[in-house]
């Protein structure tokens, strides 16, 4: 036994890799509150109206920090819609992937991650206790001194950070030093990334009463497929081995969704109808007959939804 584990170890450093997966070399860890497995982690995009999966993707990636863009890029050539609005939770929550939907200008309401909850709990003064000065790029403490911009910059994650610090003195006589600082740790800085005024800008727009109702509706809209496909259509988890065959795999699960789920919308006979019309080339003449139909099914839906809740109401 302590032969083969050396073997694995082995391997992995001829991988340069911290994990592998003999069975399926493209799967990684995927953590989960009940349980670590080897797995792919699936990216969806639904539309918010007819519940449609617009875009989907595999990733063998763990987290979906880096799926942000990327799924909205495929969304919106998906629809077609240049105004569309991405939503994703916090977990997509990357100031770089926020800066390149952006400059691609894709609106997106991701709530951003609160990563100072360990330091308030601690008693310590969080980053957004020194408040930024934008007429004098410079920073204020709590204890209202000045925390003046370095003439270096730090790069780490494919960032580039603007530095401002204090001064020896001015933190060692501080009286609020012991909420601030390390014992060890001379002064206090703090790192600015360079496109921080986008970041700034998304923070104030996750503040507004608008961007709380999106995310509070977001969960119903698009953790619903992944319900309907596992209870509904029975499928939980992959048949084939590899990234591509996988990839071949999920396409073909959120297309059987789509068709059930066009099906439940238009119903069995205008979807034939609508066959005959793709094949003749005339979308338009039914188009109209389509639309009628959906309104009408959603007027029965609405209806029969309140008489529901009323009901309930008046047990």
């Amino acid at each position: 036994k302590k032969k083969k584990l050396e073997d694995d170890l082995t391997l992995l450093e001829k991988l340069e890799a911290n994990q592998y997966c003999k069975s399926d070399p493209d799967a990684s860890l995927m953590r989960k509150p009940a349980h670590n497995f080897m797995a792919y982690n699936v990216q969806i995009a639904v539309d918010s109206t007819y519940k449609f999966i617009v875009a989907t993707d595999v990733s063998s990636k763990g987290s979906d920090l880096d799926q942000l863009h990327s799924m909205a890029t495929q969304a919106k050539e998906a629809v077609q819609n240049d105004d569309m609005v991405a939503v994703a939770d916090t977990g997509y929550y990357s100031p770089k992937e926020i800066k390149k939907c952006v400059d691609d200008n894709i609106e997106v309401v991701v709530p951003n991650a609160d990563n100072q909850k360990a330091q308030k709990a601690r008693g310590k003064f969080s980053r957004d206790a020194f408040t930024y000065n934008q007429e004098n790029d410079n920073y204020t403490c709590p204890n209202d001194q000045t925390l003046a911009k370095a003439d270096f910059t730090q790069k780490k994650n494919d960032k580039v950070n603007f530095v401002y610090r204090g001064t020896s003195a001015m933190c060692k006589a501080c009286p609020l030093r012991e909420k601030c600082l390390p014992d060890k740790t001379a002064y206090k800085a703090i790192y600015r990334w360079e496109h921080e005024a986008i970041t700034e800008a998304h923070i104030e727009k996750m503040n507004t009463e608008e961007a709380k109702a999106i995310i509070k509706s977001r969960g119903s809209i698009v953790e619903h497929p992944f319900g309907t496909i596992k209870q509904n259509l029975g499928w939980s988890h992959f048949l084939v081995r590899g990234k591509t065959k996988v990839a071949g795999e999920n396409a073909l699960i959120m297309f059987t969704y789509n068709f059930r789920r066009l099906l439940n919308l238009i119903g069995t006979t205008l979807f034939q109808k609508l066959l005959i019309a793709l094949k003749e080339g005339d979308v338009e003449a039914i188009r109209e007959e389509i639309a009628a139909y959906i309104a009408g099914f959603w007027l029965k839906w609405v209806y029969y939804h309140q008489n529901l809740i009323l009901g309930k109401k008046t047990c």
